[in-house]
């Protein structure tokens, strides 16, 4: 069985480390061998954020390089832009439209880029583009929006609703795993 790789990235505090727990724990679950890997830069104030899942029978590294990663889940656009390529051909970034201003951006020394989507799209890359923030504040919480994106990804994987399920009791604290649920609910039914 081949090694699939997964790159989860985002920007600081939203998530992305509990989202790689959650497909770790549910791919280990399964029976795979799983390495989970973090990169946190500047995570602690706002700076992007990476995580690499890679699953198979036999996992020997965490490390995703450049054009292997088969799936992409990006919780912002920009860094959607930031790590498509280290997409390899027939893959798929699964990615927010939500903009979160990077400091360049706040301060006022840059402005936001605009059409990056349309750009990824343009350069023949497989973009599933939606916005997950509206789904996540109906679920409960605006930081919801890693478990929407994950609902939505587990539609991709193909793996049974109730298999995650069972993943999110794992690893959502007791008094968040009914939002969670709904939350991940709304992104498996956008799909």
């Amino acid at each position: 069985m081949k090694t699939t790789s997964v790159m989860i990235v985002g920007v600081g505090g939203q998530g992305s480390l509990l989202a790689s727990r959650l497909l770790g724990t549910l791919l280990t679950d399964e029976g795979y061998d799983v390495k989970v890997s973090e990169v946190h830069g500047m995570s602690q104030r706002g700076g992007s954020v990476v995580t690499y899942v890679r699953y198979g029978e036999k996992v020997y590294s965490p490390i995703v390089t450049e054009g292997e990663c088969d799936y992409i889940i990006s919780f912002e656009k920009l860094e959607a832009a930031r790590y498509a390529s280290c997409l390899r051909k027939g893959g798929k970034i699964i990615v927010n439209t939500q903009e979160i201003d990077p400091m360049p951006v706040i301060i006022g020394a840059a402005a936001y880029p605009e059409g990056i989507l349309e750009e990824l799209k343009a350069a023949g890359y497989d973009v599933a583009d939606f916005d997950a923030l509206t789904p996540a504040v109906e679920a409960g919480s605006a930081k919801a929006v890693n478990i929407v994106l994950m609902g939505y990804f587990a539609g991709c994987l193909g793996l049974p609703r109730e298999k995650w399920e069972k993943a999110l009791e794992k690893v959502i604290k007791p008094k968040f795993l009914e939002m969670n649920r709904k939350a991940f609910a709304l992104g498996w039914e956008a799909v």
